[in-house]
This record gives structure tokens, C-alpha cells and sequence, in this order.
């Protein structure tokens, strides 16, 4: 398997103000930055599938194996045990929002197969605190749990689990299809070691400007609906969740639009006259680029995250602007206060007046001149 990265997808691509560095925490030794955008080797695999869990946006993926459809795949099997022996290339390919939907869509627990890691590596590091984390927000509101062992598995057992995992093909052939060329095989040799290297052309351009919710947010979506609803909602402390989030607009905003038009799933999203900022927290992936891009330091995270979100989602409305038309120019913008006038038209007119004031300077000059010959 090799490692994909779907530039369009990147929150990199998206900003050249974006901080996000979620694959390069999760893969340091495989993945690097080059122009401000992820870069790794041609050969690169399973060895850096950490990314694929880790990325806010999906925009990393392993060829000839898809999450989703392992989702649905697993499920549909009586199988409850996920292990990168059987089924999975790394356990790592799964985020926090796979983990607990996996424990939510199933009736019987389900095991995560750690044996094989080292538990000294920053591999299993990572694994074990995804796990940690989807446990900790399924307790606030459900008795489902996951699980993790640390043994191998009996042989009674792997065998059952191998002959169940034969016949669901749970990979999909994860083998290369018919017998390779052996041109194709020398050159994907000679080329494996060499840098793979992203760059934004107008068609990747064109994409990032689309609002698309990644596919592992739609299956928790749906597995919620499914999911009982608590007696009572708790408020989980901001810091301990990695994948959603609850903000706040303070009023240094000078609603300059920025932060809802780059929003990569639409989370923020605002009206047609650009009146309001409005937030959906379940369309929130915590990319955090609405954060980095926010010259006034305006967009803040809120202290705790609602449980609520997951049963009663809510768009709230986080700013409102009282939006006029510029007595000089008509067009429509936000208005701060003192004179009518929109921001443009106000430079225009500073400029203007800085002009005239220096001509008549350089007047009064000539004839001070004048005067003195």
C-alpha cells in the first residue's frame, strides 16, 4: 500500500497562514514540509498511516483500502475483533470519529489489537490515546466502551478470525492485481526514493474552494441518530477533544470575512448581505486554520464542549454586524460607526486629502521662494 494525499483537501493548501501540522506530529519521520505543504517519498506506506487517522480533513488515505468501507464491511461481519493481522493495515488509520462510531454501531464490544505494537514506540502512543479519547466522550453520554489487549490473541481464536476475515475480504485484495510488468516494477524502483512534491494549480484551486465534510463526520452523524439519548448532557473540557469544537466571536471582529469563507467543511457560514457569522459545532473538524487566519485574534475556542451538540444540533450565531450602504461608492459594508463610509472609499479619500495637503505644501513653498528672491 502507498500513501495518497489529496491536495485540495489539505487545510496547508487551503492557507499559507494555516499552522496545522497533524500529519507531521503523527509522522515525523515520514512526512516533511516543502513550500509550506505536506512532501513525503513515492515509497512511502504503512509506515506513515498515523496521518491518515490524524488528518482533520482526509485528506491522506492508504491505496486499496477505504475506512468507510471497512466501516460497513466490519460491521456487517461477526467479526468484533480489529487487528492489523487480520483486517487492517495499522490501527492507526482510524481517527477518534471512527473509534466511537464503531463502538456505537455495534451491539457487542469491540477489541483493538495492540499486542502487536511496541509499547515504547510513539506509535502505539498514538493509538492508545485515540482509544483513550474516544472512550472518554462515549462516557459522557453512553455504557459503550472500546477495548484493548495487550496479549496475543488465542489460536483458537486467530483461526476463526482468519477464516471469517477470508471470506469478508476485508482489504478488498489488498495484493497487487495481476502479475506487474517488469519495466513497471524498475521504474517504480528507481522512482520510490524520490520526493513527492505538491503544488496548487487552477483545477487544485478550484477545489479548495469547495465545502466538503469528511466522510468519517458523516458516519458519526449517523451513528448518533441511532445512538440513546442521555438523561442529562455533560461538558467536556476543550482541551481533552481533538476532533470538534464550540467557539466564540469577541468584538475586536471586523467581520472581514476571512474566517466563513475559508472554512473548509462550512462550519462558519454567514448570509448573503455578510451580516452575521454563524457556527455549526457537528460541521467543526478543530482544523483550527479559522484561528490562524484571524488577523484580531477574534475567533476563541469555548472552555468546555457541549454533549448536546451530538443529540440536539444547533447553528448559533456568533456575531452580527449592522451592515449600510457607502454614501460615496453604494456599495453595502460594515459599519463601525462614525461616517458613512466604507473602508475602501475611506482610503481613498485619506489619500486624496494627503495629496492635496502636499501640493498645497509644495505651493506655499514656491512662493516662499518666490518671495525670498
Amino acid at each position: 500500500m502507498s500513501l495518497h494525499l489529496e491536495i485540495a483537501s489539505c487545510i496547508r493548501a487551503t492557507s499559507k497562514f494555516s499552522d496545522c501540522t497533524k500529519c507531521i506530529d503523527a509522522c515525523p519521520e515520514s512526512i516533511q514540509l516543502v513550500d509550506n505543504l505536506p512532501s513525503f517519498a513515492n515509497n512511502t506506506g504503512v509506515e506513515a498511516s498515523s496521518c491518515v487517522g490524524a488528518c482533520p480533513t482526509e485528506a491522506f488515505s492508504l491505496s486499496e483500502f477505504s475506512t468507510t468501507e471497512f466501516f460497513f464491511t466490519f460491521l456487517e461481519s461477526k467479526v468484533r475483533l480489529i487487528s492489523p493481522k487480520f483486517n487492517v493495515p495499522c490501527l492507526s488509520v482510524f481517527s477518534v470519529e471512527h473509534l466511537i462510531s464503531f463502538a456505537l454501531a455495534s451491539e457487542e464490544e469491540i477489541t483493538l489489537d495492540v499486542s502487536s505494537y511496541d509499547s515504547q514506540s510513539i506509535l502505539y502512543d498514538q493509538i492508545k490515546a485515540r482509544i483513550e479519547e474516544a472512550n472518554f466522550v462515549l462516557s459522557s453520554f453512553s455504557s459503550k466502551q472500546l477495548s484493548s489487549n495487550a496479549e496475543d490473541i488465542e489460536q483458537d481464536e486467530e483461526q476463526e478470525i482468519e477464516e471469517i476475515s477470508s471470506r469478508r475480504s476485508f482489504l478488498g485484495n489488498a495484493s497487487l492485481k495481476g502479475v506487474v510488468k517488469h519495466k513497471m516494477s524498475f521504474d517504480e524502483a528507481v522512482e520510490a526514493d524520490e520526493l513527492k512534491v505538491f503544488a496548487l494549480n487552477p483545477d487544485i484551486i478550484s477545489k479548495i474552494k469547495e465545502k466538503n465534510l469528511p466522510d468519517k463526520r458523516k458516519i458519526l452523524l449517523t451513528t448518533l441518530k441511532h445512538a440513546n439519548i442521555p438523561d442529562s448532557f455533560e461538558i467536556l473540557p476543550e482541551e481533552e477533544i481533538g476532533f470538534i469544537s464550540q467557539k466564540f466571536v469577541e468584538e475586536s471582529c471586523t467581520n472581514c470575512q476571512i474566517c466563513y469563507r475559508i472554512c473548509p467543511t462550512g462550519a462558519l457560514s454567514s448570509t448573503a448581505k455578510f451580516s452575521l457569522i454563524h457556527f455549526d459545532a457537528m460541521l467543526c473538524v478543530k482544523c483550527r486554520l479559522c484561528h490562524d487566519v484571524c488577523e484580531p485574534d477574534a475567533i476563541q475556542l469555548q472552555a468546555g464542549f457541549e454533549i448536546k451538540e451530538f443529540f440536539e444540533p444547533k447553528q448559533r450565531t456568533l456575531a452580527t454586524f449592522n451592515i449600510k450602504r457607502c454614501m460615496e461608492c453604494g456599495n453595502s459594508f460594515t459599519y463601525m460607526g462614525g461616517e458613512q463610509t466604507c473602508p475602501r472609499c475611506a482610503v481613498e479619500e485619506e489619500e486624496a486629502m494627503f495629496l492635496h495637503n502636499n501640493a498645497k505644501r509644495m505651493e506655499a513653498l514656491q512662493e516662499e521662494s518666490k518671495g525670498n528672491n
